[in-house]
């Protein structure tokens, strides 16, 4: 079961929508305050449809206590539009955790900081874009690690 981390999620949509994508693909999802709205935002529960119910979801007050708890932190993996490897040059396992930041800054420096630069990846895009949106960002990445996973079972 891969671990999809949004730190400071801002559009109830976007989590919304993530949440749904959690369901679907039997990922777990990862919410660290502070939110940019109310966990039963009515957006939130439009986009995340009757789904949300079925998620398996945990909030965390910060960074540092997110953290606290990861069992093996070579295992995280960042997503950054700075990074220099891309997700798909990365080998995912079962278990991993995937981090992405907030929609209108992404991930601070400070939290890159506290994680190995090999853990940062990017998300290859044109140049005539900052950024995808943040939901399509999670489903390109949770569909390459689930595609890899999948793989390695069978």
């Amino acid at each position: 079961m891969l671990n999809i981390v949004l730190v400071e999620p801002e559009i109830p949509n976007n989590t919304g929508n993530i949440g749904r994508l959690c369901v679907g693909t039997e990922s777990r999802l990862h919410l660290i305050h502070p939110f940019g709205f109310v966990i039963n935002d009515k957006n939130l529960k439009r986009s995340g449809l009757d789904y949300w119910v079925h998620l398996d979801v945990t909030e965390y007050q910060n960074v540092a206590e997110w953290k606290a708890q990861i069992p093996d932190l070579s295992r995280v993996f960042l997503m950054s539009s700075h990074a220099s490897k891309s997700y798909l040059e990365t080998d995912f396992q079962d278990g991993d955790w995937l981090v992405f930041g907030k929609e209108s800054k992404g991930l601070s420096q400070e939290v890159l900081n506290l994680f190995a630069n090999e853990n940062q990846l990017k998300i290859p895009m044109s140049a005539l874009i900052r950024s995808f949106n943040i939901a399509n960002s999670v489903a390109f990445v949770v569909g390459e690690a689930r595609r890899q996973i999948g793989l390695k079972i069978f």
